[in-house]
Formats: structure tokens, sequence, C-alpha cells
């Protein structure tokens, strides 16, 4: 017999957390699924200061386990599996994960996004050591340093100018001279004293010193192929991020790159599913966002619940 669960949270991180936290304590017995990343984004992310309520700072794998015991705490059958497909043309709805199939009256999707990288080994060994992709998260650890930013969209403009605000020198890196960024954005960038260009070139490899962190790349000539090292403090991923939406396709609204369509708050395309943070928030993307509307997510959950018969 399949159980059937009132909630089902898909995705850990910030949004998941806080709408376990939530619905558990409306006695709603939420049942989440972890997913590949347990804690999402925030796990590779090392020191968070930004976050009310850690006034020294809180390293962010440490403060998703804070969110995590909370969950815990208050109920929440916490479950360290994938999701592999979803049914939601029916109630009630079926999510399948690697090891098993539930059933739910309700489903509150927070998966996430995933930053865009380059795919070098390096990159990911270095993340949280000078190699970051959220420039609001981590500009403040580079006081008077160089950085680099990869990209060449407006939010590589946004995030080259914001970190002209800590950093000694910002340099973009793009591998052509064309740039898919607003023209006013591009100007700003343009104007601004600080920021530096590197066209026509792509980082190939990233280098840690003896203190484990960035130190310099390697940079290649995109037309004659010469590769030279550039000494650097860090490097920015500004390449944009995907939504970790893959599993509802079909199933719910998105737009065109797979954010999860919401309206009123947290209401998806199907009645009864709802989603929280970064998979369907492209604009702020911060934790203290991300658990805002994994909040917003369960109270839509608990009030859709109470209106439906026999609840």
């Amino acid at each position: 017999m399949t159980e059937v669960h009132d909630v089902v949270i898909i995705g850990s991180g910030p949004s998941g957390y806080t709408a376990a936290i939530y619905t558990a304590r409306a006695n709603l017995k939420p049942v989440l699924f972890q997913g590949m990343q347990p804690g999402g984004q925030l796990t590779i992310t090392t020191d968070v200061e930004n976050y009310p309520g850690y006034p020294e700072g809180v390293m962010g794998p440490k403060m998703m386990e804070d969110f995590q015991k909370q969950a815990e705490r208050m109920g929440t059958d916490i479950r360290f599996e994938q999701v592999t497909e979803v049914d939601f043309s029916k109630r009630p709805f079926t999510i399948k994960t690697d090891f098993n199939e539930v059933k739910a009256k309700s489903v509150i999707v927070s998966t996430g996004a995933s930053a865009k990288l380059l795919g070098l080994e390096s990159e990911s060994r270095l993340m949280g050591h000078g190699v970051s992709a959220c420039a609001t998260c981590d500009g403040a650890f580079f006081k008077e340093k160089e950085v680099l930013v990869v990209g060449a969209g407006d939010s590589a403009m946004e995030e080259a100018n914001f970190l002209t605000r800590f950093a000694k020198k910002v340099t973009i890196v793009h591998r052509r001279d064309v740039f898919r960024a607003s023209k006013i954005m591009v100007d700003r960038a343009k104007a601004n004293p600080k920021i530096d260009w590197l066209l026509f070139k792509k980082i190939n490899e990233i280098h840690a010193g003896d203190n484990g962190k960035v130190k310099s790349v390697t940079l290649e000539d995109t037309q004659s192929g010469e590769t030279s090292e550039m000494p650097c403090d860090g490097v920015f991923m500004a390449i944009g991020h995907t939504p970790n939406s893959q599993v509802f396709q079909g199933q719910l609204e998105m737009d065109e790159v797979g954010y999860i369509k919401v309206t009123k708050g947290t209401y998806t395309s199907v009645e009864g599913v709802f989603a929280a943070g970064d998979v369907m928030d492209k604009t702020y993307r911060q934790a203290v966002t991300a658990a805002g509307t994994g909040c917003m997510a369960a109270i839509d959950c608990e009030r859709w619940l109470e209106r439906q018969e026999g609840h």
C-alpha cells in the first residue's frame, strides 16, 4: 500500500527546511526528500555573514545543519532520497524516488538552482576558497583584493559593479567581445574606473597558493590559442543559473529558462502544488528570501489543504 501524506516537500536548502518547519508545526507531518545536495547551494558556501540571527557569521553547511535539526525537532520525516519522477495530473499526486513511491495531497517544490560553472576540476575544489558563484554572498571577503568575473550577461556586469565596492580591481573575462548584457549595464561597467576587461580570453585552469586559496588563473586567448598566467585573489562565475526543475518538465508551467511560474505567492499552475526558493526566484537568490518563500509556501499549502474536503 502506497503511503499518502498531507504534504511532501521536494528539496532541502533554506526554502525546503523552512517549509518543513512551518508545515510540521501545523501538524501536517511533512515528508521531505533532500535530493542529491542536501542543504542546497549553501553547502558549497563557506562563510555566511548576511543571514539575520548569526551575528558572528556562520559556515554555510553548519547553517543548513541547524535548519535540518530544527525541521526534524518539529517532526519532519527527512529522507535522503532523490525524486526521479512526479505525476501531478491527478490527486493524490505521485512522487517517485530512486528507492520508493509515495502519494501526497499537496506538494511543495523547493529544488533550488545550480550555478552554471566552467566545468574545471580546480573550480569545484576551490569553491568557497576564492571561487564563488555569488558576489552578493562573498564580495565582502575580497576587500582590497583583485578578482576576476567570468560572464557576459547582465548578472556579470551587475556582479562586477557590486564587487568594486570591496575589491581593488575587478576584471571581466569574456571569450568574445560581444556582450549579452543590456547596453546600459555594459556602459555602467565601462564607466567604472575599477573595472578592467579581458576579451577573447577564457580560463583554462585555476591555481591555488600554499594557503589553499586562489592565487592565479591560466588564460587562453580564444583567437591565437596562446596561454598566459594571471595572478588574482578570487574568481566569480557569473554565467547564469539553471533552476533544478527538470523533473517537473511538462507537469508545471515554467518560463523559457525553467524557473517555475507562480501566482498569488507560491501557487504553481497545478492546484495543490506550491513552489519556493531559487527554483521559482531568479531575482534575489538569497538564503533569507528562499527561507521567506518556504514559509509562504507552507502557509499557502496549509490553507489550501484546509479548504479541501475532509481536512
